[in-house]
């Protein structure tokens, strides 16, 4: 079991380039204000993890795990590693500290999901984060590669289901509207009109395909930090800070599952399943199987809405909703604040802001947020257990978290 003691988030709405900052600046900040949060000093951290897709890309930079000995003396020698698995690295990241402390290897971890995206032009970002497909062999012909292949997903969906593009809109609005309520939402205060989450080519113009402005989620720079804890050192903590044990946020159960890189064989193995992604379904079981709860004991939500259609499809493979049939917990406002299963309270990718290797750092301390009664504005009256959904590639990683409180 491994225990969450808190994190910090960035403001996904922070440009650093124009703050002057760089990736090593942005480390720094994150790591300094997570440990103030916590009160924690750097001695007691016994292992770093950075969760980042692509900084070689963006900023010319690897060796990430090297930015902890620029924070403070004290993380000189200290064991650190960086891990990529596209927008699914910062989950594993996680799964990775966690795995040491479960094995008695450390006690005390620290995991850094970043990435800086807003250093460069729209085009050329849509090309770096395009290495997460198969380089060369698919979405060639694409000007923006993962807009192209959700939207070829929205296609399929259509051919074995049927679509109403109506639903797709409706799940942009929740999060554009949850996001308003985020005070380090990337979206917070933007402006929309009715027509934004239209057909309308003017106030919603199309980027690939059925793929629209409003379906997809916000190139941002950000990053997360979270500290998780072995049985033994969250009771020190809890003893040093005068708080029960029973009262920090816990890891219960994880799923990671992956299939092959190819868009297309993907969904060609699933063509008489009834899950597009049965990798996805699988890892949302097994997380939930390991945790041993059900679904109707999952309060909130955080899940993979790097577009609306991702969305959609989570939504029948977490159970919400069965297969083709989405629809039905979007018209019902299950989804929504105040519904039955909420989610992505957080406004999500496309509300929050999707810097892509801190997104699932940053899922998993919002879940930390609900279980602790610590959202703010967001937060989901009576949380107790929250599940996510971090997906990398084309669903070619997928991991999935169940955070409950203890209490």
């Amino acid at each position: 079991m491994t225990y969450i003691l808190g994190g910090w988030q960035s403001d996904f709405s922070d440009n650093w380039t124009r703050r002057g900052m760089d990736m090593a600046d942005a480390f720094s900040e994150t790591i300094e204000a997570g440990l103030e949060a916590t009160k924690l000093d750097p001695k007691d951290i016994d292992t770093g993890h950075v969760g980042n897709f692509v900084g070689e890309l963006f900023a010319g930079q690897g060796l990430l795990g090297g930015f902890f000995g620029l924070v403070h003396p004290d993380f000189d020698g200290l064991p650190t590693s960086r891990h990529e698995a596209a927008c699914a690295s910062g989950s594993v990241a996680i799964l990775a500290a966690t795995a040491e402390l479960e094995a008695g290897r450390y006690d005390l971890a620290c995991v850094v999901g970043m990435e800086q995206m807003r250093n460069v032009p729209g085009r050329t970002a849509a090309e770096h984060l395009g290495a997460a497909a198969w380089t060369g062999h698919e979405f060639g012909d694409a000007t923006y590669v993962w807009p192209r292949a959700f939207s070829d997903l929205t296609e399929e969906y259509d051919r074995r289901y049927g679509i109403d593009a109506r639903h797709l809109r409706r799940i942009a609005e929740i999060n554009f509207a949850n996001g308003k309520r985020n005070p380090n939402a990337q979206s917070r205060s933007w402006g929309f009109t009715p027509e934004s989450f239209t057909e309308n080519d003017d106030a919603n113009p199309v980027v690939e395909g059925r793929m629209r402005k409003m379906d997809c989620g916000q190139v941002t720079d950000g990053a997360s930090v979270i500290f998780l804890a072995s049985p033994a050192r969250a009771a020190e903590y809890a003893r040093q800070h005068g708080v029960p044990l029973e009262s920090l946020p816990r890891v219960t159960g994880w799923g990671h599952r992956s299939a092959p890189i190819s868009y297309t064989r993907k969904v060609q193995a699933s063509v008489n399943d009834p899950y597009v992604f049965p990798q996805v379904k699988r890892a949302s079981d097994d997380a939930r199987m390991r945790a041993g709860v059900s679904l109707d004991q999952i309060d909130v939500v955080e899940l993979h809405d790097c577009f609306t259609t991702t969305e959609y499809m989570a939504i029948e493979h977490l159970g919400i909703a069965a297969p083709g049939e989405a629809w039905k917990a979007i018209e019902d406002g299950s989804i929504e604040a105040g519904g039955r299963i909420p989610v992505n309270p957080s406004g999500g990718l496309i509300g929050c802001g999707h810097p892509v290797g801190a997104t699932g750092v940053r899922m998993a301390l919002d879940a930390f947020k609900q279980v602790t009664g610590t959202a703010g504005e967001y937060q989901v009256d009576g949380a107790t257990a929250v599940q996510t959904l971090n997906i990398g590639g084309s669903t070619t990683t997928t991991v999935s978290l169940v955070i409950q409180s203890g209490e």
